[in-house]
């Protein structure tokens, strides 16, 4: 028989896990388009009846972050109407559903092998189903875990799904470099203005299979992840909204003792009496520190340095960039696992703002180097691998971990759909317009005007990213869901 003075924190740990998956899903699903892209251009390249350019690739290769947008924006709906369970439910199938369209898009409709338009069309709508999956996961996750863990460990809880994305990130490289083995990419260059495959015949196999096998590996996690989501249960926040007082009353048992889950539960029925209010009804600024928080961390460029990592390695004259891509990857995971064991011992506050003035000193470190000629290139590493660790210990995590508390209850659901909606909206800007600003010329500086500018704005954006936390952002570290309502309905009046 359960002690019911004494919660179990392997009942909590096993949901949280389960929540994490999706974490790691939202990372898999955004990086696997890196080992694939290659040869997805190759393939698509063979097409009669239309010219795949680097411009239709570009789209096709991000065209994820356009089901992300769609998928965070109405994450809200989601999870006000269908609950936070079912919601990571629906996303997990998205999640297996794009996988097996993305590795066999000819299904039923078209010829298999036979490159075409309409088929190009059908492969995006597949990629634009995953990222509505990563959309809802990212809004979601980070929800769920906020309603369902203590109050003391929750920013620890929470910054586990950052650790992984990141984890996620590293994995589908890992299973990338599996599936290539001994096979090699296509080397696509441009002849006479048309591209053209250098070689075919030695990247015949990883053109014709080799990116199928990179996103239907997706499906062996995303099927367990949608199993294991059977498994948890709904949040009492959610619950007690619903008017489901008994079955939250449990599962806080389960996680808190009973005598400590009748007064969470008493103080949750306090500020939930209706399943939910409008938007505005806490004031404007909650909204708004929310949006910003997620404008923010895509603002200091974090995912033009992710995602474009070896170009920029290969611009400072490194040998291999990859070995430098690779470092920065672990340093990263280190950087996140920092930030999991002190967001309750220090606060999200002080790790937000020294997170941002590290970023700023790594982001003008570069700038400078590119100002000032003769510097070394170890010098330009070193900082990118200091603006990159600052963001892991502290926007990267601390901001989903903000999002997911900061909000009163009865709001939770559309606010965090809103400020997530701006974080792809401002991942996709931030993602599209770092390659035209990082190669920009000027004068006798040629291309290196474009690297210090692109790296002087995302300091001084850093800068004001500490500012803004420093002056509007409450800290929430050790109060309740519940104590949060308090002080912004006090705000608010």
């Amino acid at each position: 028989m359960m002690n019911t003075d004494k919660g179990s924190k392997a009942y909590l740990f096993s949901i949280v896990l389960v929540a994490v998956i999706g974490g790691l899903l939202f990372g898999y699903d955004t990086a696997v388009i890196s080992g694939a892209e290659k040869g997805l251009q190759a393939f698509f390249m063979g097409a009669q009846d239309f010219a795949y350019t680097d411009a239709v690739h570009g789209i096709t290769s991000s065209s994820a972050l356009i089901g992300c947008i769609i998928g965070s924006a109405i994450s809200g709906f989601f999870a006000s109407n269908l609950g936070r369970k079912r919601s990571l439910f629906v996303a997990g199938i998205l999640f297996f559903l794009s996988a097996l369209g993305s590795y066999n898009p000819e299904f039923i409709f078209f010829h298999h092998g036979v490159p075409s338009y309409s088929l190009l069309v059908a492969f995006n709508l597949y990629r634009v189903l995953g990222g509505i999956g990563v959309g809802l996961a990212s809004a979601i996750c980070p929800m769920y875990i906020a309603e369902i863990a203590p109050s003391n460990i929750r920013g620890t809880l929470v910054s586990w799904n950052q650790f992984a994305i990141i984890f996620g990130q590293l994995v589908v490289y890992f299973v990338n470099f599996l599936i290539l083995g001994n096979n090699v990419n296509p080397v696509i260059d441009l002849v006479n203005g048309v591209n053209q495959i250098m070689n075919p015949e030695a990247a015949a196999w990883t053109i014709e299979t080799g990116w199928r096998l990179m996103f239907v590996s997706e499906a062996v996690p995303a099927g367990l992840f949608a199993l294991l989501v059977l498994f948890v249960p709904e949040t009492p926040r959610y619950l007690a909204m619903c008017g489901s007082d008994e079955k939250a009353l449990n599962v806080l048992a389960r996680i808190n003792g009973l005598t400590q889950a009748k007064a969470i539960l008493a103080e949750i029925k306090a500020t939930a009496h209706e399943k939910t209010e409008r938007l505005f009804t806490y004031g404007w600024l909650v909204i708004f520190i929310g949006i910003m928080l997620s404008v923010f961390q895509q603002a200091v460029g974090i995912n033009a340095v992710l995602y474009f990592a070896p170009r920029i390695f290969e611009s400072m004259g490194m040998g291999n960039p990859m070995v430098q891509t690779v470092m920065m990857g672990v340093v990263n995971i280190l950087f996140t696992l920092l930030a999991v064991f002190t967001v309750e011992k220090w606060g999200r506050k002080p790790l937000l703002i020294s997170g941002s003035i590290g970023m700023a000193i790594g982001a003008f470190g570069v700038a400078m180097c590119n100002l000032v000629s003769g510097m070394p290139a170890l010098v330009s590493v070193i900082s990118i691998m200091v603006y990159s660790a600052s963001f892991m210990f502290s926007w990267g995590p601390i901001c989903w971990v903000l999002i997911a508390e900061i909000f009163p209850n009865t709001i939770r659901g559309a606010a965090v759909a809103i400020a997530v909606a701006f974080q792809w909206i401002f991942n996709f800007i931030v993602s599209s317009t770092f390659v035209p600003m990082y190669n920009m010329r000027l004068g006798e500086m040629g291309d290196k005007f474009g690297h210090m500018f692109a790296y002087a704005l995302y300091g001084i954006i850093c800068v004001v990213a500490a500012l803004f936390v420093w002056k509007l952002v409450p800290e929430t570290k050790g109060k309740t869901l519940e104590e949060m309502t308090q002080l912004w309905k006090k705000k608010s009046k």
